[in-house]
């Protein structure tokens, strides 16, 4: 194999990994494949992924990661703590939509690479129920919301959203109401959070 002019780097083996997940498949998708995508040895693959589980763990937890990552700027913003939560909650919905809607073929074998990574996909669900729970906490400091345990209240509000960001519902989520029904469930939420007599 001709060796390439650019220098391999994970990043790079990670992007020929999605493109050859996306032709290919989980089950038909090969090192041997990247590899030959890349233009170099499958032993030059594996000196940055020890084994082909390693990477196709990387591949997903890169994957999850785009997700946390526009995430993380609502957790920061300046806004109320009801309004980053509704922002946070709406840009997770939104995030996992375009990822089934826009890449069906890419997001079916994701959804196969998730299964096999519980520990990353374990790891994406912390991380994302630990920026619920700054946003959460803010509004118990602020007394926007009433809540003794805010990780508690975090992973609650994480779990009666599921619908809007399980992958297992994602036929769902190009459903007619399917954003009617959000809003309904955020505001119910935001209501449950409030201080009584607000």
């Amino acid at each position: 194999m001709a060796p390439t002019s650019e220098t391999l780097t994970a990043e790079r083996i990670l992007e020929a990994t999605e493109e050859v997940l996306r032709r290919h498949g989980p089950a038909k998708a090969t090192v041997v494949d990247v590899a030959r995508a890349l233009g170099v040895s499958h032993g030059s693959v594996y000196r940055h992924f020890r084994t082909k589980a390693a990477l196709r763990e990387a591949v997903t937890k890169r994957w999850l990661d785009r997700t946390s990552l526009k995430l993380a700027g609502i957790v920061a913003d300046g806004g109320s703590p009801e309004e980053r939560l509704r922002a946070w909650l709406a840009a997770l919905f939104e995030a996992k939509r375009h990822k089934a809607g826009d890449d069906p073929e890419l997001f079916a074998t994701y959804t196969v690479l998730t299964d096999e990574n519980g520990t990353v996909v374990g790891e994406h669900i912390a991380e994302l129920t630990a920026q619920l729970t700054g946003i959460v906490a803010a509004g118990a400091e602020s007394g926007a919301f009433s809540v003794a345990d805010p990780a508690a209240a975090a992973r609650a509000v994480f779990q009666a959203t599921g619908r809007f960001h399980d992958p297992c519902y994602a036929r769902e989520w190009t459903a007619p109401g399917i954003h009617e029904e959000f809003t309904a469930v955020v505001d119910l939420l935001l209501r449950g959070l409030a201080p009584t007599g607000r």
